[in-house]
């Protein structure tokens, strides 16, 4: 399923702010701040990726349905490894 760049935007946000999130991490580490402080911003940006992907994720099975309302043609194993991967 191939994705269409202009239906992924608000991934592409999310991808952005976990990025920008990941470069504070870095310099947070750089600077010697706290464990704690470090740890929870770095599970802001394991959570934006998440939720990126299962965005991503979406929106390949609605361009699925679209080309095939049906469903019929849908590989279910393969959606189920997606969302598998991400967890």
């Amino acid at each position: 399923m191939r994705l269409d760049p202009n239906e992924m935007g608000p991934a592409l946000i999310r991808l952005r702010r976990a990025s920008g999130q990941l470069t504070a991490v870095i310099r947070m580490l750089e600077e010697g701040r706290e464990c704690e402080e470090v740890v929870t911003q770095l599970a802001a940006v394991a959570k934006a990726i998440d939720r990126a992907g299962y965005k991503i994720i979406a929106q390949g099975m609605r361009a699925c349905l679209l080309e095939d309302p049906t469903g019929q043609s849908v590989d279910t194993e393969k959606l189920e490894k997606l969302f598998l991967s991400l967890s």
